[in-house]
């Protein structure tokens, strides 16, 4: 079958035990909340993201600080991977010639 014994008896545990979705891969992961900015900073980078999609990470920082909200470069980033904005793609469609 393409797998190791000792996995093949894991997953038959697994379902007479669960069913089949006891087989589904489950994030164990915890998030670490104490790494979490503020929420109204949080909404403060994700408003700056949208209004101008085009800024990096280290020139939003740079202007949020202006505005006297302080979150590094990498905390602009990590706050977009979690709302999805960490790619800038427009609605435009490519022309060919």
């Amino acid at each position: 079958m393409g797998v190791s014994r000792d996995t093949f008896y894991r997953y038959q545990e697994l379902v007479n035990d669960g069913g089949i979705d006891a087989l589904i891969n489950q994030n164990r992961r915890v998030p670490n909340v104490k790494n979490r900015v503020d929420e109204q900073i949080e909404s403060a980078v994700v408003e700056y993201a949208i209004e101008y999609p085009a800024h990096g990470q280290h020139r939003s920082s740079n202007e949020l600080r202006k505005k006297g909200i302080f979150v590094s470069g990498s905390g602009v980033r990590s706050i977009w991977l979690r709302h999805h904005l960490h790619e800038f793609r427009t609605n435009k469609k490519t022309l060919y010639f």
